[in-house]
């Protein structure tokens, strides 16, 4: 099974983030551009949460809040389920399962090396197992 880096490696290798004090409104200004669903949030080199697609909906439109006016640290995710580079794909999945999030950052030696999203990940077991069912069909014809 494939590691985070691994994974990483047929990504782009910009990793796009915005800092706390930042509005809601550039955030998804940036993610719109970009056509990325959530952003780290930084302070200098230093991981302090992540803002997604998700949180605006859930903190900013439904609260009747103003998008313009409002700071990413209103509504980000403090507390971020992270990953080393060495982990691998079943486990990644496994903790996003498990804390009900779409992106997962990849840490190393306390730096973002990348971002994994949900569709990163069922891309490459889709095609892992694509590979087995391959190899399986030429075992049996053999």
């Amino acid at each position: 099974m494939k590691t985070a880096t691994q994974l990483l490696a047929g990504k782009d290798s910009v990793i796009w983030s915005i800092t706390p004090d930042s509005t809601v409104l550039d955030a998804i200004k940036l993610m719109g551009e970009k056509e990325i669903g959530a952003l780290i949030v930084t302070e200098g080199n230093t991981l302090v949460g992540i803002v997604s697609e998700r949180d605006y909906a859930r903190k900013v439109i439904l609260k009747g809040k103003e998008s313009h006016s409002t700071s990413i640290s209103e509504i980000m995710s403090a507390n971020v389920v992270s990953v080393s580079p060495g982990e691998s794909i079943e486990n990644c999945m496994s903790l996003m399962t498990k804390h009900k999030i779409r992106h997962l950052p990849v840490m190393e030696r306390g730096r973002v090396t990348g971002v994994l999203s949900i569709g990163d990940l069922v891309k490459a077991i889709i095609a892992e197992q694509s590979d087995t069912i391959a190899h399986l069909e030429e075992y049996i014809r053999s």
